[in-house]
């Protein structure tokens, strides 16, 4: 039997030893997904791919998710689901989408860079991974802002598409493992910062034998209050989140990696 929304986030974080600054999710870019292998909850990122972004949203609140089997799980690599004949090169009613491989971070834009070398930087916005120019390129780019996409880490949430770059339309799938292959050839919407655990757990197959599937997929604003995901993520600019950034990156030394940074949560006090 699932667990319940409750039981699964209960069972889904350590709360630190020390206050450290949190922040709420936003009702209406999280998305809950109740499967048979128990509950996600992803953090969407429409300031990464509000097309994407907008078009999850529809297909949660038409229902078309309700009941999708997660039809292609590669161990150490993804779970794909989304598509409406349960295989690949299923598709919703609705166009296929144009690529939101890159988006811009403008001046201020409210980004937590964890790594600034010669040719890149990385880190988050909120708890979603990106890479982006260097500051070299980036004064070139001053008045569209630096470009940035987003990284295929763990729990990362990205849009499936046929050969096109330009056919992505409702296959969503989330990462078992690092694969950042895929950076920049691939939407990233989201990340799931509640169910990596479950995300794993998924059945593996192409097809699985018994596939798992999504029983229920809500956008977080459209459930009762009672009923939304209670929890806090570590904000990603608090001195809690530089803390966990500096020890990881002593612990992994000169192979430190941003996907290396598992953004934390805690129940809501």
């Amino acid at each position: 039997m699932i667990r319940t929304i409750a039981a699964a986030l209960a069972l889904s974080f350590a709360l630190p030893a020390q206050a450290a600054d949190w922040r709420p999710l936003d009702p209406e870019n999280t998305l809950v997904i109740e499967t048979s292998k128990g509950i996600v909850v992803v953090e969407m990122r429409p300031d990464f791919a509000p097309k994407a972004v907008e078009r999850v949203k529809l297909l949660a609140r038409e229902g078309v998710y309700d009941g999708l089997q997660f039809h292609r799980v590669i161990e150490h690599f993804v779970d794909q689901t989304g598509n409406p004949n349960n295989k690949d090169g299923g598709v919703s009613q609705h166009p296929d989408l144009p690529p939101e491989f890159t988006f811009r971070l403008k001046s201020g834009a409210p980004a937590k860079v964890v790594v600034n070398a010669s040719d890149s930087l990385a880190g988050f916005v909120g708890s979603a991974p990106f890479e982006a120019a260097s500051d070299l390129e980036a004064r070139r780019d001053a008045a569209i802002g630096r470009r940035a996409w987003g990284a295929y880490c763990p729990g990362v949430a990205g849009m499936g598409r046929q050969a096109g770059e330009g056919t992505a339309n409702s296959e969503i799938f989330f990462m078992r493992a690092a694969s950042r292959r895929l950076d920049r050839s691939y939407t990233v919407w989201g990340r799931a910062v509640v169910g990596l655990d479950v995300i794993r757990a998924v059945a593996v197959g192409e097809p699985p034998a018994n596939p798992d599937v999504m029983r229920k997929v809500r956008v977080a604003a459209d459930l009762p209050a009672a009923e939304r995901p209670k929890i806090e993520v570590m904000g990603e600019h608090g001195a809690a989140f530089a803390a966990l950034v500096d020890k990881v990156r002593r612990e992994r030394g000169a192979d430190f990696s941003i996907c290396d940074i598992e953004v934390p949560t805690r129940p809501i006090p």
